[in-house]
């Protein structure tokens, strides 16, 4: 289940990627499928030991072109272990919610972005999260929870002021707002109540068979509940009068 949409965010076979965050590593697999030189990072060994494995399996299986490579290390969103425009695509996905220190995640972004360079940005939607943070302080006071709600304006305005120039932005996994909420008002760790489970039947049968109206149902409800908000920005290339004091 992606939530950046290539579409919007063109890669090319070729393209270095830093997937910050990566999680269980959907995005990065992604990438590694279109060709790119990808770099999975996350704060969690257990996880990045499985993207490793994941990788591996992809290479075995020729899921991967020619010249795409894929790499999965631990690491610190605040302290990037790579020297400054390492990578033409950076990925933060449902990850700045987590962070105190949002601004100094985006700066490090920045730093490694090369100018020209494309950024996409995913955190929760402010409206389906704050119904989730109503209906239970399970889902968000936990440690590693979510600290912060994003309203998109605010969002746009930090990656702005970090350097970036956003480009576009829409709505993301709508179907998913209501199973979220059946977790928050039965109990977060409670996946045995029945409506829960319905749901999550129902969301595996959406991921796997993709039916035409699920998908229809999901484009018309993203722009009201759609539970993420998807922001894509470049890295302005500088001017040509700052870039030559910056030499000197």
């Amino acid at each position: 289940m992606l939530t950046v949409d290539f579409s919007r965010f063109p890669l090319a076979p070729g393209d270095r990627v830093l997937d910050l965050g990566c999680g269980a590593g959907r995005h990065a697999f992604e990438c590694y499928r279109r060709g790119a030189q990808v770099v999975a990072l996350d704060q969690n060994g257990e996880e990045i030991r499985e993207v490793a494995k994941w990788f591996a399996a992809m290479k075995e299986a020729g899921e991967a072109p020619a010249g795409a490579t894929a790499t999965a290390m631990e690491g610190d969103a605040l302290a990037l272990p790579f020297p400054d425009e390492s990578f033409d695509v950076v990925i933060i996905s449902e990850v700045m919610e987590h962070i105190p220190d949002d601004k100094g995640v985006l700066a490090e972004m920045v730093r490694v972005l090369r100018p020209g360079g494309r950024i996409a940005v995913t955190v929760p939607r402010y409206g389906p999260e704050k119904v989730c943070w109503a209906l239970s302080d399970a889902y968000h006071e936990v440690e590693g929870g979510h600290i912060r709600i994003y309203r998109a304006d605010e969002l746009l305005a930090k990656m702005r002021e970090a350097g970036l120039r956003p480009y576009g932005s829409h709505h993301a996994h709508a179907l998913h707002s209501p199973y979220w909420w059946l977790k928050c008002a039965f109990g977060v760790d409670n996946d045995k109540a029945l409506p829960v489970r319905a749901y999550h039947k129902l969301l595996v049968w959406d991921i796997m068979k993709k039916p035409l109206a699920t998908r229809v149902a999901e484009q018309a409800l993203n722009p009201l509940i759609g539970k993420s908000f998807v922001a894509y920005a470049t890295k302005p290339h500088l001017p040509r009068a700052e870039a030559e004091a910056d030499a000197t």
